[in-house]
């Protein structure tokens, strides 16, 4: 089941990236709950690192999950703790720096009863004010406009992400705010 729940995930993370969304499978009185947990879970997790409560966004993960954010940071997909994850958010979004997260067209798919694939469009925002100094490129702001994948699993505490993927769509701004971790 790992395994084929990993190539399925690897797989809807490519789909997703080069066309247009999932439909999802129809919602239906088995599944609205589910459903409407897992869309919780991923809004959550974007007031969560807006808010830099780490411990939140922590709790929505599985002990590892599986990242792809190749398409803003290059390098390879990996399978990291989630501590690692937030570690990496908590460290580039520090009080110094403002972040805004927005997300919507949430489709999920099942694969079982313990296992789905949301994906949905989503907006990020950075503020910095270091980024407006002349000699940090004069901008205090970038965005990103994207489309995520979330891979859940049904856990003994609820359902947990186990894999997280964005592709990058379109961005503006500086980028010394996005690569710049705040003070």
């Amino acid at each position: 089941m790992k395994s084929l729940l990993l190539a399925s995930t690897l797989a809807a993370s490519a789909a997703f990236a080069d066309g247009p969304l999932p439909q999802g499978d129809p919602i239906t009185a088995d599944t609205i709950v589910d459903v409407a947990e897992m869309t919780r879970i991923a809004d959550a997790l974007d007031g969560a690192v807006d808010a830099k409560d780490w411990t939140l966004a922590r709790s929505f993960f599985t002990d590892e999950i599986r990242v792809d954010f190749t398409s803003l940071v290059g390098g390879a997909p990996a399978l990291i703790p989630a501590e690692e994850l937030i570690a990496g958010w908590s460290g580039n979004l520090t009080a110094e720096k403002e972040s805004f997260h927005l997300r919507g067209n949430h489709r999920v798919t099942f694969e079982g009863a313990d296992a789905a694939m949301l994906v949905s469009r989503g907006y990020a925002w950075n503020r910095m004010a270091r980024g407006g100094l002349e000699e940090n490129g004069g901008d205090p702001l970038w965005e990103v406009w994207g489309s995520y994948a979330h891979g859940f699993v049904r856990t003994a505490e609820g359902w947990k992400v186990n894999f997280m993927a964005f592709h990058a769509t379109a961005e503006r701004g500086n980028t010394f705010v996005r690569n710049t971790p705040g003070l």
